[in-house]
């Protein structure tokens, strides 16, 4: 019988936040997959829990993902983590969940902290509606086609970015998007934690003078929807028209034309009254 896979969520900083039922798991299975072994031995020293370590990341995802698959299949059951947050959301874990699920393996979700949904609760931004983004590329075109693909995104979006490339990024959002609000969260969890709220403009002079520092969420308001074309009263008296040839009388084709154009009731019955 094959073993299991528990994508398993790690504190993003304050080891505080690590659930007991994470606790139980990174104890109980066969062996861990880490994005880096170094990280996960801290968190397992933090907890007195000794287990074996398989590194599994980005550049080496294909060759080691057979390797647990292998475990897996072999009856070992198996915790996937990340340096912090949830595997497989802008981490590595996409493939090999795939990759299970192709083969008849279970794979079960350990839910831990996840900083992009920690910012968007802080942010002040509307957060019913929302869509994340992870990293933008590095690669110029790509880059541009991700901004502009966004351009009328009404939705608040959510992007993670590196200290070292937050002044590009925050520049060309701005000249994609033009001067959106911007809550700006770093080091969530962490001894430095913050959250600023600015305009892209402020945020980009902001961090121009003081050199940002740690790992960062940005949420952006989305762009305004776009009105629907007013409907002139000519239009509405022509929608009565059309409605009072099927027979339909003129108070309640009025009504009708009314509610679907938001135009008073009273002036398109009084309008057409003038027109008979």
């Amino acid at each position: 019988m094959a073993g299991t896979l528990y994508i398993t969520g790690t504190p993003i900083g304050n080891l505080s936040d690590l659930s007991p039922r994470c606790a139980e798991i990174l104890a109980q299975v066969d062996f861990i997959a880490a994005e880096d072994t170094r990280v996960t031995l801290k968190l397992l020293n933090h907890l007195g829990t000794k287990k074996s370590l398989l590194s599994y990341y980005e550049h080496n995802r294909e060759k080691s993902g057979k390797r647990i698959l292998e475990r897996l299949l072999a009856g070992e059951n198996c915790a996937l983590v990340s340096d912090a947050g949830m595997p497989a959301v802008s981490d590595p874990g996409e493939e090999l969940v795939r990759l299970c699920a192709e083969h008849g393996i279970e794979v079960i979700p350990i839910p831990g902290p996840t900083a992009f949904v920690a910012a968007l609760a802080v942010s002040g931004l509307p957060t019913g509606r929302f869509t994340f983004e992870g990293f933008l590329s590095t690669a110029r075109r790509s880059r541009f086609d991700h901004l502009e693909a966004l351009r009328n995104e009404t939705r608040t979006m959510i992007f993670y970015e590196a200290p070292h490339k937050l002044l590009r990024t925050l520049a060309d959002m701005l000249a994609a998007w033009g001067d959106r609000q911007v809550s700006v969260s770093r080091e969530l969890t962490k001894r430095f934690e913050e959250t600023r709220r600015f305009s892209l403009s402020a945020a980009l002079q902001h961090y121009e003078a003081h050199p940002p520092k740690g790992e960062f969420v940005l949420v952006i308001r989305g762009a305004e929807p776009e009105k629907a074309p007013a409907v002139s009263m000519e239009d509405a008296l022509e929608m009565v028209a059309h409605l009072r040839s099927q027979g339909v009388s003129l108070k309640d084709a009025s009504t009708e034309v009314s509610r679907g154009t938001g135009l008073s009731k009273n002036a398109i019955y009084a309008a057409a009254l003038k027109q008979d």
